[in-house]
């Protein structure tokens, strides 16, 4: 009887041993999240019942995993700021694998996207303690901007100006600095050299950028020389689905053709660990004459580019990407004849060559709350060009055909670097993620014109380490903190630079931030030193002060952000304080003439001031109509005054910096197929300096520029050929009230540096493309 019993006993044990065996099975459950296909990192991802909670994080491709996972009824539920939760209910068994992709909709209307360039980790804007700004793709396209120099007109505190009539080369400004106290990085690089910063702002094409990233100030403690201004980030496209893209763009410059085919695709494997982007443009322009004197003011421009992303995933937890493009242009502007340059009466040629390419790599481990990154990027820049005036005396006419000033340039920038993330949880009862690292990067220029005893022969070393805390000391407060250390092979010293940045979250919907930086530009040639221009009947130079130092700065800034979302409309602005100071700070000194025209010298003055204010605001209607615009108030004065040209007063103002300087878009989605974009750029009055020698202007002097206003329209409409393949046709007008520059000088003689307002005429536009759905 006990045994039997026992046995029973036993029998039963075993059964229900099974049962629960078969009840708690664990497997594993996975997917993506995703807005509109686009993979949405460092979303909350939960599984809820009744006996547990489990939670996951979303990786940068979007995707999370659970396991070990029992069996069993569980509510599914997906947060990520700026988006709407969602939640279902998820029966765990054998048959539950892969998820489909989870979609989220946007309360934020793209206000809280995740930004890289601030912190040099991803974090999403309201949570970084460093603004960044953003223009994305659709940006690019409402706009009709072509390259990047047409995008970054349409940001706060930017300005894109044209800085020669003959060879159009542009340079950006941010928050009254010049070009060379920005930094133009390439996904994250600093391998946008002084050399490729002349023309490279117009040789990136948009179809080939994925968004852009803008923090205004100094920057240096993370990415060195030459950040003092700012940083721009160009991110390229990345693979997120399969697509393709195909267009069509014809403008008419008040007469002249410029037109441009466009291509994209995108591939990704079924396991979404592997893909593949590729662009290409071809662009044809032609001449451009204002003022009839037969010397263009546009140059003829042939651009061809091809590039593309590569990124493979050997694990879960690890990645490779490598990004390539080639850029090819040619450049003509000057006395419009078709024969060699040098037989012309005043013209400028260019032929380039560029090579653009990094590789990273990149692993999670510890519960993806370590991190380490290594990197390498280089550029190559080949060009072959020519910049001269017919002369007018038979001896120097002989010795012009003899030998004509024919010039080559070889530049090469390369970097390699390895930086390391590690996240602590309970850091002082709050969370600190830890960034340092280390990197190096060469320059080198050689830049010679024989005929002129030109030569630029310039090797730039720098080897870096960099340190950086991201604290959250409590949720409403964070403090970023970090020091670089950088060793320039042009500075007999080692500097330091240090950052801080705090921010605090005053409500949902409200950050306000100070920032304090340190930064340095080293005593070398940047973009304007290396452009040749014509002005007086010669061309100028400008060749460095050997006693020259480096220049220091000290940049406070301070702002408030604030964001109302609501279901149907979210309204926000931003108002930002800055002030720069600048010790040992560069500018050019006349230093007299030869035989070839004027020479300038980079000196170091006593110090300089940049100060002013930006005031942004934006708003978004149930996705329907969007509307952003920022406004820039500054000034930019040297500690002492400057003599800009001999026989002239000397000034404390820089020169080509207007005290205000804005921007405003505005785009309709509706109805649903249909997008209307209005956009304007509005630049205040500005000093210059003119040159005599035209037959409108014989004398040295100083010019008050008038203020001017440029305003763009677009309209485009989508057809659906299919479900697959869509069709968008758009037409309009830039600079509809054709603000161009009216007072051009003319002739051979005339000073090329005199330019200012809008880069083109009104122009008329329309075009088409072909695309995935």
């Amino acid at each position: 009887m006990i045994r039997r019993l026992a046995n029973t006993f036993l029998s039963s044990l075993f059964v229900l041993g099974c049962i629960n065996f078969v009840l708690a099975q664990e497997y594993t459950v996975n997917g993506v999240v995703t807005e509109a296909n686009i993979p949405i990192p460092f979303a909350v991802v939960s599984l809820f019942s009744n006996e547990d909670t489990i939670n996951s994080i979303s990786n940068e491709m979007g995707e999370f995993e659970f396991t070990n996972v029992t069996s069993g009824l569980y509510t599914f539920q997906v947060k990520a700021v700026g988006f709407e939760m969602y939640s279902s209910q998820l029966n765990v068994n054998s048959n539950t694998r892969m998820l489909k992709n989870i979609e989220l909709k946007s309360t934020w209307y793209n206000l809280n996207q995740v930004v890289v360039t601030g912190t040099k980790t991803a974090k999403r804007n309201t949570e970084s303690a460093v603004i960044v700004s953003v223009i994305d793709s659709k940006g690019l396209e409402n706009t009709q901007s072509c390259v990047l120099s047409e995008g970054l007109k349409f940001q706060p505190g930017l300005r894109v100006e044209t800085d020669c009539q003959t060879c159009n080369y542009t340079q950006l400004r941010m928050n009254g600095l010049g070009g060379g106290y920005s930094q133009i990085l390439i996904n994250g690089r600093p391998i946008f050299s002084p050399l490729t910063g002349l023309y490279g702002m117009d040789q990136i094409p948009a179809n080939m950028i994925e968004r852009i990233e803008i923090v205004r100030g100094g920057g240096s403690a993370l990415y060195g020389s030459s950040a003092i201004g700012g940083i721009v980030n160009v991110i390229t496209r990345v693979p997120t689905k399969n697509a393709f893209e195909a267009g069509y763009t014809y403008q008419n410059i008040s007469g002249t053709d410029d037109y441009s085919f466009t291509g994209n695709t995108t591939l990704i494997n079924k396991k979404k660990n592997a893909g593949f982007s590729l662009f290409l443009l071809h662009r044809e322009r032609g001449y451009f004459d204002q003022n009839n004197d037969n010397f263009s003011e546009l140059p003829i421009i042939e651009n061809k580019a091809i590039g593309g992303n590569l990124f493979f995933k050997p694990k879960s937890n690890q990645k490779i990407e490598v990004n390539f493009s080639t850029l090819k242009e040619y450049r003509f502007g000057g006395e419009m004849l078709n024969i060699s340059p040098h037989l012309t009466q005043q013209s400028e040629e260019r032929t380039h060559n560029v090579l653009i390419g990094n590789v990273d790599y990149q692993i999670n481990f510890n519960d993806d709350n370590s991190s380490i990154i290594t990197y390498a990027a280089g550029q190559q820049t080949l060009r072959d060009h020519y910049t001269g005036i017919y002369p007018d005396d038979s001896l120097e006419i002989a010795n012009h055909l003899n030998h004509p000033p024919y010039g080559t340039s070889v530049n090469q920038t390369y970097q390699g670097g390895i930086q390391v993330n590690h996240r602590i949880k309970n850091f002082l009862n709050g969370t600190n993620v830890f960034t340092l690292g280390a990197e190096f990067i060469n320059d080198d220029i050689y830049d010679e014109i024989p005929s002129y005893a030109y030569l630029v022969n310039q090797q730039t070393q720098d080897v870096a380490a960099f340190i950086q805390s991201d604290w959250d000391i409590i949720p409403s407060l964070t403090l970023l903190s970090g020091v670089r250390i950088d060793k320039h092979n042009l500075v007999n010293h080692t500097i330091l630079s240090p950052r801080f940045s705090l921010m605090y979250k005053w409500r949902k919907s409200t950050q306000i931030r100070a920032s304090w930086s340190t930064g340095f530009r080293a005593p070398q040639a940047f973009d304007a030193d290396l452009h040749i221009a014509f002005a007086g009947g010669g061309v100028s130079r400008i060749t460095l002060d050997p006693n020259l130092k480096e220049e220091r700065s000290n940049t406070l800034n301070a702002s408030v952000n604030y964001d109302n979302a609501q279901e149907h409309f979210i309204i926000g602005g931003t108002a930002e304080v800055f002030y720069t100071q600048l010790n040992n700070a560069f500018f050019l000194q006349h230093i007299g003439a030869d035989e070839f025209g004027m020479q300038f010298q980079k000196q170091n003055g006593i110090g300089a001031t940049v100060q002013g204010v930006t005031l942004e605001a934006r708003a978004n209607f149930d996705r329907v109509v969007q509307l952003e615009a920022g406004y820039t108030l500054q000034s930019s004065l040297y500690d002492t005054p400057v003599e800009y040209h001999e026989g002239l007063e000397a000034k404390k103002e820089f020169l080509r910096t207007p005290a205000n300087y804005g921007y405003a878009t505005l785009a309709v989605y509706a109805p649903k197929k249909l997008t209307t974009s209005i956009n304007l750029v509005q630049t205040g009055s500005m000093l210059i300096g003119h040159f005599g020698g035209s037959p409108e202007h014989t004398e040295d002097s100083y010019v008050t520029t008038p203020s001017f206003s440029e305003i763009g329209f677009k309209c485009a409409y989508s057809f659906s050929f299919s479900s697959k393949i869509g069709l968008e046709l758009f037409s309009g007008i830039k600079n509809l009230t054709n603000a161009y520059q009216s007072d051009f000088d003319s002739g051979k003689n005339r000073d090329s540096n005199y330019i200012y307002g809008p880069a083109a005429p009104r122009t008329y536009f329309l075009g088409l493309k072909l695309k995935s759905i």
